[in-house]
């Protein structure tokens, strides 16, 4: 098989070796339905029937960020899983630790992102992105199939990994206060970051951050990502390249892993993603936040 080009892949690429038993396909799509009158708080919804009856990838499989590839005890929505946890959604859906994996989602990719940094995070090197999703996919022509969901044998899968790739709140809580070197980047909206709009309790960003809105890391055409000149190009508005650690976050954990992946895509390697996120951060009253 030739090799991906990790952590993304292209269309032409997936096409081309769709039938390899190496190779496995994974939609992690979860929609944010907006309130109405009568319930207006929004809500997340699974895009399962998406994927069973407006098509897929062929041969993909769905892979539940609600229950099984996120800790559904935890007290915040989309906490990473423990390693437990982890091993066991793989297991079910057929994975081993030597499969490829290509993760696609039918947004902005900020799904598909936030699996992947998930398998990243337990030492599952063969892991990619499908680089402009099935927004792109389907652009292209290439073939979908529709209908029930078939089970899948059973394995075991033993992550490897440790969390280098995570930060948490302590972790955030040194860098704001200067114990360590290290830089904030959080990929919210403007309106969002400078807190002239707000969707939580807090209104804001952590201190010392700087913000890069993830919608400037992609086409808008077809969902890709900015080619790597672009993308450099858009970190080192914000932040010197120069080796330093580098902490991607946002509202929850996910849009920001599109920040963790972009980093990767242009071979950066220092960098953690903060799972909780605002969310977590602002749940503490004495966790500063900082408007403007």
């Amino acid at each position: 098989m030739e090799q991906a080009t990790l952590p993304l892949v292209s269309t032409d690429w997936l096409a081309n070796h769709i039938n390899d038993s190496r190779i496995v396909v994974l939609e992690p799509t979860i929609f944010m339905e907006r309130g109405t009158p009568n319930a207006p708080a929004s809500r997340f919804r699974s895009g399962v029937d998406e994927f069973e009856h407006e098509g897929r990838i062929p041969g993909a499989r769905f892979a539940d960020l609600f229950l099984r590839f996120s800790d559904p005890e935890a007290a915040l929505p989309f906490t990473r899983p423990t390693r437990e946890q982890f091993s066991a959604a793989c297991g079910s859906l057929g994975i081993r630790t030597d499969n490829t994996v290509v993760i696609y989602d039918r947004l902005a990719g900020q799904w598909a992102s936030r699996l992947w940094w998930i398998f990243k995070s337990f030492g599952h090197e063969n892991v990619a992105v499908l680089n402009g999703g099935f927004k792109k996919y389907k652009k292209d022509g290439l073939p979908v199939e529709t209908g029930p969901i078939v089970p899948f044998d059973r394995v075991h899968y033993a992550p490897t990994g440790s969390e280098d790739f995570v930060a948490f709140q302590e972790d955030v809580k040194e860098i704001v206060a200067g114990e360590r070197t290290a830089s904030l980047v959080c990929l919210l909206k403007q309106d969002d970051y400078s807190g002239a709009v707000s969707v939580r309790s807090r209104a804001g960003h952590i201190p010392t951050s700087v913000n890069l809105p993830f919608t400037d890391l992609l086409n808008e055409a077809d969902n890709t990502l900015r080619d790597a000149e672009e993308l450099r190009a858009a970190f080192s508005s914000v932040v010197p390249l120069d080796g330093r650690l580098i902490v991607t976050y946002c509202g929850g954990g996910i849009a920001s892993t599109l920040g963790a992946l972009a980093l990767a895509a242009i071979g950066y390697t220092n960098t953690l993603e903060y799972d909780g996120s605002l969310i977590e951060w602002i749940s503490d009253p004495n966790a500063p936040m900082e408007l403007g």
